[in-house]
């Protein structure tokens, strides 16, 4: 943080050299006065400008820096304002204290937004119907395009800002714990196991009530490329207790269909398809609901839901728009791999 934070006193050419020092960073400087309050924001563009209006090299910072900045501030991130920053083209975003001293700053080419919930992914199951590679390696650490499955999903949170994550393991549990015992896209992920099997949800219960009021749930052998941010918004906005991200799912039936009433036939319909959102495996859940899963008990995340639903909570659903795939069988393991082998030759 230091590295981007410079006196307001100071001269544009100690600021020159500052931004110099960045190359391969955000150039970007974020000013402050004697007593660290932040007052501006100054880059290269903005020393040129005032070189160019009679300024010398030997002049202040002050005269050059931008005082309209944006900036967060408070003891939570405001998600929806740090995201309108990001869309605007702003790229270094300091989080200011209540006097308007820098506490943290937001580099937004690396993390889009800092999301204010921990995240639980599940890692128990023995993957069978991806036999035998799954007999001696779990699912989630089998590897495409070089890297483990689960570390897909672990990067994909850490760049929503999420860095409270834990996995519950059971089937071959000492190899995700050894896994993680180094840290994953700078994350330091900590591990559960179940000691009896808990059901598809159950595990949730062993794992400590990280910060914010929603926690992120989701299966550890997914692929996708959905918008953390978006769900989690949508969650908020809906007031809803559970978001369950959803893909389109289409059904077509291979004759022609009849409309009935009685034994009358009231229609015809050839062939027809029938659309429907299927469960993605990844879910925003009130920590209230986490708090009454029994530690003891076998939960799947459909009784969570249907309990949920019974009691009058709000559940909604997310559509999924873009890359989903179910690393569950060796059909979708041999998708999975060509998709990855053919996004990494779009990026060479």
């Amino acid at each position: 943080m230091d590295r981007h934070i410079i006196n307001d006193n100071a001269t544009l050419l100690e600021a020159l050299g500052r931004l110099n020092s960045l190359s391969g960073e955000v150039m970007t400087l974020l000013a402050v006065n004697d007593n660290g309050v932040m007052t501006g924001t100054i880059t290269d563009g903005d020393i040129r400008r005032n070189l160019l209006n009679g300024a010398t090299l030997g002049s202040p910072v002050s005269n050059a820096m931008n005082r309209r900045f944006k900036y967060l501030q408070g003891d939570t991130v405001d998600v929806f304002h740090m995201r309108q920053c990001r869309q605007k083209g702003i790229t270094l975003l300091p989080h200011l204290d209540s006097q308007g001293r820098v506490k943290h700053v937001y580099d937004l080419t690396m993390t889009r937004t800092v999301l204010p919930v921990s995240a639980i992914l599940m890692a128990g199951g023995k993957g069978e119907r991806l036999r035998p590679l799954t007999d001696s390696t779990p699912k989630p650490l089998l590897e495409i395009a070089g890297k483990a499955i689960i570390d897909y999903n672990i990067e994909a949170l850490a760049a929503a800002g999420i860095d409270d994550i834990t996995v519950t393991t059971r089937y071959l549990a000492e190899q995700i714990h050894a896994h993680f015992s180094t840290p994953v896209a700078g994350i330091q992920v900590k591990c559960v196991k179940e000691d009896i099997p808990m059901g598809t949800i159950g595990a949730a219960s062993l794992v400590p009530r990280g910060r914010g009021d929603a926690t992120i749930v989701m299966n550890s052998d997914l692929l996708t490329t959905i918008s953390f941010e978006d769900m989690y918004l949508k969650h908020i906005d809906e007031n809803a207790d559970i978001t369950i991200a959803a893909i389109p799912y289409v059904v077509s039936v291979p004759y022609a269909i009849l409309a009935t009433d009685g034994n009358q036939v009231s229609a015809i319909e050839e062939k027809p398809s029938y659309s429907y959102y299927a469960n993605a495996g990844i879910y925003i859940i009130s920590n209230e609901l986490l708090d009454n899963l029994s530690p003891t008990g076998r939960t799947d995340a459909t009784d969570l839901v249907a309990q949920a639903i019974n009691s009058g909570k709000r559940v909604i659903y997310f559509p999924i728009n873009g890359t989903w795939i179910d690393v569950g069988s060796p059909t979708d393991f041999k998708q999975a791999q060509d998709l990855m082998r053919h996004h990494h030759d779009l990026t060479k």
